[in-house]
This record gives C-alpha cells, structure tokens and sequence, in this order.
C-alpha cells in the first residue's frame, strides 16, 4: 500500500516539476533509484519509452511509440531516433541536455513548422545528420548548425527557402528537398560548397537552378515543370556525374547542341520528356534513360555509342 502511494504521489509532484515533453522521466528516475529486481534497467536515465540498449551506449532508439513530444534526452546520448511518432512540434530547449548529439532522426512524424523553436538545433554544435523528411512542415527550421552534412527535408510543405537559409553550412554535402511545392531556388544553394548531392524532385521547378555548388555530383530534378536545359549547364558543371531529368517538359527547341556531350557524365535520364531527336552524348556515357519520349532509331544511337541504352518507345 506504501508503495502505491508513494507512486501516485510522484506521479502527481511530476505534473508541477518535469518538463511537459516528458510524461514519463519520473518514472525513469524512479526505476534507477529502485532496487528491486523488478526495476533494474539497462541504464537508469534513459526514458521508460524509449530503449537505450547497452549494445549501443549512445543510442536511444524511441521509434514508433506513438510518442506526441519528445522525451529527455539524456546527456551522453549522440544518436536519437525519434521517427514514426505522432511528434507536432519541438520546444526550445529540448535538446539542451544533449549537446553532443550527431544524429538526429525525426522523420514520418506530424512536425509544424509553427511549433519547431528559432533555437531548437542551434546548440547542437556536432551535429551531422538531421532527418526531417515526411513531416508537415511549410519553411525549413531556423538556425541550423554548421556541422550539419545531411539534411532531408524531403516530402513536407515547403514552398520557399529564403536565400540565407543555409549560409555558414559549408559541410553539407547531402540536401534532399523532394515532393515539396518549391517554385524557385533563388540564391539558396550559394555557400555550399562541399555539396554532392541535390535532391529537388516533385517541385514545382520551371528551370534548373542557377549557381549550382561547384562539388556538386549528383542532381535530381525528376517530375518538374522543366522545359529547357541553359547552353554549357554541364560545362559550367563539370563534376556532375548523375543528372536526372525524367517527367519534365523537355523539347529538342530547349536543348543546345551539345548541351550533354561531356566526358564526365556518367548517367542520363530524360525519359518521359517530348523529344524527338536524341541528343549528342559522350562516349564516356554509361546509362541513358529516354523511354516515353517520341524518339526513333535506337539501333542507330547503339552502334554509334557503347552505353546502354533501354527503349525509347
């Protein structure tokens, strides 16, 4: 009987001193502090809803617990995964106790960017990779570190990226924006100079963006609104190696000659576009997507080039 009352009273005085984020951490504190048999835990400050395995002394895995805040973190803790929750927002704040954190995984929640703090990540000076990919969200979250080097954005509601969003990240070298409403890049992507990898599929993109990263490697601009290819896109370019294309309005009138005859290219994809012709490749080409277009003469494009090819029809 001591017992319970002693439970429903910490259960109580929890209400007035604990975080609202974290219904739990009086209980998590309580199982370290209990000796009995029936409370030991792997670590004794790891949240009741979240696992903190000692095969993985950093980790805290919270997945897929209908969680609708998120819990305390812990301050040794460097990877915390948080996804597939019913998580709305964050408050500043949260992570305040786990500065050390490097992976932050928060995707397949309900995040609004009208409930994510200005100063959510900002103190989180290691941090490295930052999942925010199927979410709610309509701008991107403020003050991010720059330590960051993969950032998904990915599936939300983003429509505009104010051209200072990313300034001082030069580390970053992963950016996926796809299935998002983005009309217009702007000045966005001046500064990243480390940047490989551009994902901006599922837009609303008229035109390939200006000013694209000097390491940039791979660009997928799939399922746009792009009609035309700018004269010396990938000499301007020249370490794009994977440049895809497919499911935009491409015409022979918006491709330059030339405009995709470079050695460095290593795959193409312009497939479900409105050509007719089929554009001078390099030799070095080793894919090339252009089924669904309105092409002819696969056989002649084969024998003049050793790439492969799959059908044009």
């Amino acid at each position: 009987m001591q017992t319970l009352v002693l439970l429903l009273i910490l259960g109580i005085v929890d209400q007035s001193i604990s975080q609202n984020y974290s219904q739990f951490k009086w209980l998590s504190y309580l199982r370290g502090r209990w000796r009995h048999a029936a409370w030991q835990a792997v670590d004794v400050d790891c949240p009741l809803e979240c696992d903190c395995p000692s095969t993985f002394p950093t980790a805290m895995f919270c997945q897929n617990r209908n969680l609708q805040h998120v819990p305390y973190v812990p301050s040794y803790i460097k990877y915390v995964y948080l996804h597939r929750n019913k998580i709305t927002g964050i408050k500043d704040g949260v992570f305040d106790n786990a500065t050390s954190l490097i992976w932050v995984v928060l995707f397949q929640n309900q995040l609004d960017s009208d409930k994510i703090g200005k100063n959510v990540f900002s103190k989180l000076k290691q941090l490295d990779r930052l999942l925010l990919d199927h979410n709610e969200l309509t701008r991107m979250p403020p003050n991010l570190p720059n330590s960051i080097t993969d950032l998904r954005l990915g599936h939300n509601k983003i429509s505009k990226i104010p051209s200072n969003s990313f300034e001082g990240m030069a580390n970053l070298t992963t950016l996926e924006l796809q299935a998002n409403v983005i009309e217009d890049v702007g000045g966005m992507l001046k500064g990243l100079k480390a940047l490989t990898l551009l994902d901006m599929k599922k837009n609303k993109l008229s035109k390939i963006p200006d000013h694209l990263p000097e390491r940039l490697q791979q660009l997928y601009l799939d399922f746009n609104k792009i009609q035309s290819v700018p004269a010396g896109f990938l000499t301007m370019n020249p370490r794009l190696q994977f440049v895809r294309l497919a499911h935009n309005k491409l015409t022979d009138k918006g491709l330059p000659s030339n405009v995709f005859n470079v050695s460095t290219l290593v795959e193409l994809d312009l497939s479900f576009n409105k050509l007719e012709k089929i554009p001078v490749v390099s030799r070095n080409l080793e894919n090339l997507y252009l089924q669904a277009n309105k092409i002819k003469g696969m056989d002649t494009l084969t024998e003049t080039y050793e790439i492969k090819v799959n059908k044009l029809s």
